[in-house]
């Protein structure tokens, strides 16, 4: 699905910047914003599968520029803000998507884990946006796409952490759209729900979650996902690309559930 994509100018001479962009979500966000046009800065502590990711868009024959950060580092942070101001000094487009799994049973968990998994999939979310606020604010179209999880909505066993970080991204969506109004930045995030990505592989390497029986029988074949298939990360991306295109006026502070309608049934 990711290559049905055609090349647009409708992001032309806009700059992005994509989190956890080495693969996954992340890599599908930042091609179709490519395609779209825009110069992407791809962000992701993954150097070899970071450049890799790059070197395909720009063999493309698209801007683009690798940078290997851990978002959690405030000296990474401030790195990746010069990376950006050198190459195009402008920032149109942020899309926080950088994220670690978690499935730890809660009589297991201790506060490092808890506090770690904070850090990346909440926190570093709202450092990135603030460090990188100046440069948004310059923009004519700034836009801010938080991918959070059907988890900040929806709770599962052994997902405490993961899930209070994503309920967290959610309603920082909503802050940040209400306090970014007055500068013309649209805040909204999207929540994927069963993706097939490399999180989705089980924690205990004994295969992939969507090819189990129980989510075969449960999800496919008796329609708790009514659409009866796991996401691409394209449609994903193609969510995010509406958040960031000229499309999206008046659109701020808003969720949207990307996950076949596994929230619509009971």
């Amino acid at each position: 699905m990711a290559d049905t994509l055609q090349k647009s100018e409708a992001l032309s001479g806009r700059v992005a910047l994509v989190t956890g962009a080495a693969r996954g979500i992340g890599q599908a966000i930042a091609t179709h914003l490519a395609r779209m046009g825009a110069s992407v800065a791809l962000v992701d502590r993954d150097h070899e599968e970071l450049e890799e990711a790059t070197a395909t868009l720009a063999a493309d024959g698209h801007d683009v520029l690798a940078i290997v950060a851990d978002i959690t580092d405030e000296n990474d942070l401030a790195r990746m803000q010069t990376a950006v101001a050198d190459r195009w000094d402008q920032l149109d487009i942020l899309v926080n998507n950088a994220s670690i799994l978690d499935a730890t049973p809660i009589a297991e968990l201790t506060r490092s884990r808890y506090d770690q998994v904070q850090a990346v999939n909440q926190n570093a979310a709202l450092w990135v946006t603030l460090g990188l606020l100046e440069m948004l604010r310059k923009s004519k179209t700034g836009r801010v796409v938080n991918i959070a999880s059907i988890l900040g909505i929806r709770g599962a066993e052994d997902t405490l952490p993961y899930s209070t970080a994503k309920g967290g991204v959610v309603n920082m969506t909503r802050g940040l759209a209400v306090d970014l109004a007055s500068d013309g930045i649209l805040v909204n995030c999207i929540c994927p729900g069963f993706v097939d990505t490399r999180m989705a592989l089980l924690p205990d390497g004994s295969g992939h979650e969507h090819q189990t029986d129980w989510f075969q029988d449960i999800y496919i074949k008796y329609g708790r996902i009514p659409l009866r298939r796991a996401a691409d990360p394209a449609d994903i991306a193609a969510a995010a690309a509406f958040f960031c295109g000229d499309d999206c006026r008046y659109v701020t502070g808003q969720v949207l559930l990307v996950d076949g309608g596994v929230s619509a049934t009971f």
